[in-house]
């Protein structure tokens, strides 16, 4: 096994370079960190990370916890997460809970089934002495740890905490739905009808708010008959639009794009256009809003940021040795304000993404 003082001898330095070159730490010149990592790359030298942090009592390793690898949103902000900390000089080290995997979406309201999984990937965790924790969620919902299941601080991303303290790097989901409302009443329509996923998820509810803002701001009514419940799916677009298109509407605003697919189903059957007979718009900017006919106006999730920020926010807490939360400087794009566990949020928003499935209202337009 190759030694650390070998790497020192070979490349005429100390040993203390060598090492805070590995550990992102040196301040050594490019051309002596280069020497230093084409020797360690040569030679596959393997530094003991346990060993270090036994001596240290920091280890450079950040965990990450993911619900599941497979949810569309999950890999940005992972892959996110990673680049981040291997810009910083820290190892990453990840938990799969698998959660659809093993049970689809019965797990939900399971809290004995959801700890027996998240608990031993936060043991193990321990056991390694990881530095800080990340976890990443399906979606933006509360996951409910236990006093003492955790002794480094915890980031939340896509997701909040309760039980312990921890930062949540979320998207600013109110403004989201505030500014596509906004759009839509821009451009005329007044009798919209809006297709929601569950009535109690986070996403739904804060969205909701945010188009109610934009509604009272442009001193248009807010219809609660107009607002269907679905399941998130194509066929609860269908379904709903279905009803909706009963009740003389001119656009239809869904809180995902798989659900816009769904109206797209019903109004094809209908006989009628998206962008032409009735406005369309989704959310989320998956592959499919680009593929419909008309392509589809959304929104969407700023997952690469939320893990960058994530992992800034958890990195610089540990490096400034601050409890969690405290002391973070706010940029322009964030809002802080006390989320639904009484914790700290850092709120990312989306980007509206306009395209051709909403037409203009003529003979209403403007005022807002």
């Amino acid at each position: 096994m190759v030694r650390l003082k070998e790497i020192a001898d070979e490349c005429g330095v100390s040993a203390t370079t060598v090492s805070n070159i590995l550990n992102g730490k040196a301040r050594a010149s490019e051309e002596t960190r280069q020497r230093v990592l084409e020797v360690v790359r040569r030679r596959g030298y393997q530094p003991n990370y346990i060993a270090q942090g036994l001596r240290n009592q920091k280890t450079r390793m950040i965990g990450i916890i993911a619900e599941d690898i497979v949810q569309f949103t999950t890999p940005p902000v992972i892959e996110s997460i990673m680049e981040h900390c291997e810009k910083r000089g820290y190892r990453t080290i990840m938990q799969n809970l698998r959660l659809y995997a093993r049970w689809s979406d019965r797990w939900f309201h399971d809290e004995e089934a959801y700890r027996s999984v998240l608990l031993p990937a936060l043991q193990e965790l321990n056991s390694i002495r990881v530095d800080g924790v990340i976890c990443v969620a399906g979606h933006e919902r509360v996951i409910r740890f236990q006093k003492g299941d955790l002794s480094v601080p915890l980031v939340m991303a896509y997701s909040y905490a309760e039980g312990i303290p921890a930062v949540s790097v979320v998207i600013d989901e109110e403004r989201g739905g505030y500014e596509m409302m906004r759009y839509l009443l821009s451009m005329g329509h007044r009798r919209i009808g809006i297709i929601a996923g569950r009535e109690d998820n986070i996403h739904a509810v804060k969205r909701l708010v945010g188009i109610q803002k934009a509604m009272f701001e442009a001193q248009v009514p807010y219809n609660p008959g107009w607002v269907r419940y679905g399941n998130w799916d194509r066929e609860s677009g269908y379904r709903l639009a279905k009803e909706l298109l009963q009740e003389d509407i001119t656009a239809i605003l869904a809180m995902t794009d798989t659900m816009a697919g769904g109206v797209y189903d019903c109004m094809e059957e209908l006989g009628l256009r998206a962008g032409q007979d009735i406005a369309v718009t989704g959310y989320n900017n998956t592959e499919l809003s680009e593929y419909v006919h008309p392509r589809l106006t959304t929104m969407t999730l700023p997952l690469s940021e939320i893990g960058y920020r994530s992992a800034e926010t958890l990195l610089n807490q540990l490096e400034a040795g601050e409890e969690t939360g405290s002391g973070e400087e706010q940029t322009e794009t964030d809002r802080a304000q006390k989320d639904w566990t009484g914790g700290k949020e850092i709120l990312i928003p989306g980007s509206l993404v306009i395209r051709n499935s909403v037409h203009r209202m003529e003979s209403q337009a403007g005022g807002t």
